[in-house]
C-alpha cells in the first residue's frame, strides 16, 4: 500500500523564511494566520490527508464509480465519509469571504491544502476542487440573487459545482459550442444540449449539484462572442432555499477513463434544463475564466501533487530493496546486498524529482500570495502587477508542472522495476492519475501557445519585462555572495537564454507565426526552468540565512541546499538546449507535405 507524508516543513519553511508570509499582514485575511494558526491549519490538513484521504486513493481507483439505471451515481466505498469529514472540518471555505460563510484565509492556504488533497487521493480531492473553482466565478460575476442562493450552501459543502465547457464536436475551440438557451419569459432560460469530460457532473457525496454551462442565447453572434454562462441546478431550490423538483438535467454516461477511476466524469444531458445567468448575456467566457484559471493553477498543483507521493514511495523502495554493491564498495557490509538508493543513477533519477518538487511548490506559493495580493490589495499598483504575474505564470504552472509531474510519476515508477509495472505496488496510479493533468483544463500545447501568442505581448510586454527585471535584480544584488554563486550564475545565464528566445520571437514570429507554434512549448518550459530555478536561488539564500541562526536545523537546510545544487547543476543546463530548438525556427516542422506522415 502507497504512503503519503503531507510536507508541512516544506511549506512553513517557504511561507515563513522564504517568502516572508507577515509582510502580507495589511491584506485582509492574513493578519489572521499568525504563525500559531497557520501551524494548526497545517498540521490538521495534514492529518485529514494522510488518515482519511489517503487510505482510499487505491479504493476509488479499483472500485471507480458506478452510474445506475435511474441516471444517478455512487462513489466509491468511504468516499462519502470522507468528503463529509472534509466539509465538517471547514475547509471548502477556508479562503471564501466570511459574508458567503467562509473563513476568509489567504487563498494561499487553500493551495497549500490542494497540494496535500492531490496528493493524497487525487480523484477524491477533485470534487471539493471544482466547487471552489463554481464558487469563485459566482462570487465574481453571480448577481445577488444567485450568491444568496447558491453560495451559503456551496461553501458549507452541502452542495457541489461543476464546470461544463467541452461538447462532443468543441474543446479548445468553444466558438463552435452548439449547447443553446432559449428565454422562459420570467427571467430564466430553459438549456439544452450535451457536454462531455464534466468531472464530479454527477454523484453521491452532496445533496444538490450547481452546474456552470456555457451555452448560447437564441439569436447571439456566432463564434466566442456570442457564449453566455448559466447556473444550472440539478435540483431547483425554493424561494425557502428548500430544494425543489429535479431539473432537466442527467447523467448519460460516465467515461471510462485511464486514471482518476473514483472521479465521476460523466456525459451531461441538459433537456430544457432550467438556467439563469451568470453576468452578462454573450460574456459567458469572461466569467468562466474566473473558474478555468482557479482549475488551471489547481491543475498545476495537481502534477506537483502526483509527482510529491510518487517520489516519496520511490524514496521508501528505494531505502528497502537490497540490489547489488555499490561501485565503490559495500556500504551495508552486514546485508546480503546494498538497498539500491546507494547507486548514483538512482540517486540522480530521485534528486531530479526532489528537486522539481521543491522549486514547484516555492512557483505555486509565490504565485498564490500574488493571487492573494491581485485580489485583496487596495493599492492598484499592486493588484495590477500582481494580476500580470498570475496571467503569465498560470500557463507556466499549469504546463510545467503537469508535463514534469507526469515524467516524474513514471521516473519513481522506474525505481521499483517490474514491481512498478504491478498494480498491487501502486506506482501505476500515480502515472496514470498525473496524465490526465496534462490534458484538462486546456491541453499543454494550448497552455504553450497561450503564454506565446497572448501573454509575452499583453500590455506591450509590461508583464514579461517585470519577471525579467525582477530576476535579473536578484542576480545582481546577490552577485557578489560566493555562498550564493552556485545558484545565481546558472540562474544569470539560463534568463539570458529566456531573453534571446523572447527577443527571436519578437524578430522572427510576427511576419511566421508558425515561428512562434513551432518554439511554444520550449519556451514554456525555458521559462519555467528560470522560474524553478530562481525559486532555488530564494530558497537557497533563505536556507543560508536561517541556517546561521542555529535553531537546530542545520541539517535540514543542508538537504535543501544539496537538492538546489543539484538542481542548478543538472536541470538549469537545459535552457540552452530549449533555446537552440527555439532558434532552429519552423522550416523543418512545417516542411513536410500531410499525405508523407
Amino acid at each position: 500500500m502507497p504512503v503519503y507524508k503531507a510536507p508541512v516543513e516544506d511549506v512553513t519553511f517557504l511561507l515563513n523564511d522564504v517568502f516572508s508570509i507577515e509582510r502580507y499582514n495589511n491584506l485582509p485575511g492574513f493578519a489572521d494566520a499568525t504563525p500559531d494558526v497557520l501551524e494548526a491549519i497545517l498540521a490538521e490538513g495534514a492529518k485529514l490527508c494522510e488518515e482519511v484521504f489517503a487510505p482510499l486513493n487505491r479504493v476509488g481507483d479499483l472500485e471507480g464509480c458506478t452510474r445506475h439505471p435511474d441516471g444517478t451515481v455512487t462513489t466509491p466505498k468511504g468516499f462519502k465519509e470522507a468528503y463529509r469529514a472534509f466539509t465538517a472540518g471547514g475547509w471548502m471555505g477556508l479562503s471564501v469571504p466570511e459574508e458567503f460563510g467562509g473563513q476568509g484565509l489567504p487563498a494561499t492556504l487553500n493551495s497549500v491544502m490542494q497540494e496535500f488533497l492531490s496528493s493524497a487521493n487525487l480523484a477524491l480531492g477533485m470534487y471539493p476542487g471544482l466547487t471552489q473553482g463554481a464558487i469563485a466565478a459566482l462570487i465574481v460575476h453571480g448577481s445577488e440573487a444567485i450568491k444568496r442562493t447558491y453560495l451559503p450552501k456551496m461553501v458549507e459543502g452541502a452542495w457541489t459545482g461543476t464546470m461544463n465547457l467541452t461538447e462532443p464536436h468543441c474543446g479548445t475551440d468553444l466558438g463552435l459550442l452548439k449547447a443553446k438557451a432559449v428565454p422562459n419569459g420570467d427571467g430564466s432560460y430553459a438549456i439544452t444540449g450535451t457536454k462531455i469530460f464534466i468531472s464530479a457532473g454527477e454523484h453521491d457525496l452532496a445533496e444538490n449539484i450547481v452546474h456552470l454551462v456555457l451555452a448560447r442565447i437564441e439569436g447571439a453572434p456566432a463564434g466566442t462572442k456570442g457564449i453566455s454562462l448559466f447556473v444550472v441546478p440539478k435540483f431547483l431550490v425554493n424561494e425557502d432555499g428548500s430544494l425543489g423538483a429535479r431539473n432537466g438535467v442527467s447523467c448519460g454516461s460516465l467515461e471510462h477513463k485511464m486514471g482518476i477511476h473514483g472521479n465521476a466524469t460523466c456525459v451531461m444531458n441538459y433537456d430544457g434544463a432550467t438556467g439563469w445567468l451568470v453576468g452578462e448575456e454573450n460574456r459567458g467566457l469572461n466569467a468562466m475564466f474566473v473558474m478555468m484559471n482557479e482549475a488551471r493553477l489547481a491543475v498545476g498543483v495537481q502534477g506537483l501533487a502526483q509527482s510529491e507521493v510518487a517520489y516519496q514511495n520511490a524514496v521508501a523502495y528505494a531505502k528497502d530493496r537490497l540490489q547489488g554493491r555499490a561501485l565503490t564498495g559495500p556500504k551495508f557490509p552486514d546485508r546480503p546486498a546494498d538497498p539500491i538508493i546507494v547507486h548514483p543513477d538512482v540517486r540522480r533519477t530521485l534528486l531530479s524529482i526532489k528537486a522539481f518538487n521543491e522549486a514547484a511548490r516555492a512557483l505555486v506559493l509565490w504565485t498564490a500570495l500574488n493571487g492573494d495580493v491581485a485580489h485583496r490589495s487596495s493599492d492598484e499598483g499592486e493588484r495590477r502587477a500582481a494580476d500580470d504575474h498570475m496571467g503569465l505564470l498560470t500557463p507556466v504552472v499549469k504546463g510545467v508542472l503537469t508535463d514534469r509531474g507526469f515524467e516524474n510519476a513514471v521516473k519513481a515508477q522506474q525505481m521499483f522495476g517490474g514491481h512498478g509495472y504491478i498494480e498491487e505496488w501502486g506506482m501505476s496510479q500515480f502515472v496514470r492519475d498525473a496524465r490526465i493533468t496534462m490534458i484538462y483544463e486546456g491541453a499543454n500545447g494550448i497552455q504553450a501557445m497561450d503564454l506565446v501568442g497572448r501573454k509575452l505581448g499583453k500590455d506591450g510586454g509590461r508583464a514579461v519585462m517585470s519577471f525579467f527585471n525582477e530576476v535579473g535584480a536578484f542576480c545582481q544584488e546577490n552577485a557578489g555572495d560566493e555562498t550564493l554563486k552556485g545558484f545565481v550564475a546558472p540562474l544569470q545565464q539560463g534568463l539570458g537564454h529566456l531573453q534571446q528566445a523572447t527577443m527571436w520571437f519578437m524578430q522572427n514570429a510576427m511576419a511566421k507565426p508558425d515561428n512562434a507554434g513551432a518554439g511554444a512549448t520550449d519556451y514554456m518550459h525555458l521559462f519555467g526552468l528560470v522560474a524553478l530555478g530562481y525559486m532555488w536561488a530564494r530558497m537557497a539564500k533563505a536556507a543560508l540565512a536561517k541556517k546561521a541562526q542555529g535553531n537546530g536545523v542545520a541539517e535540514r537546510m543542508d538537504a535543501k541546499l544539496l537538492t538546489g545544487r543539484f538542481f542548478m547543476e543538472r536541470t538549469m543546463p537545459e535552457t540552452a538546449t530549449r533555446l537552440a530548438r527555439i532558434t532552429t525556427g519552423a522550416d523543418a516542422t512545417m516542411a513536410m507535405p500531410v499525405e508523407m506522415f
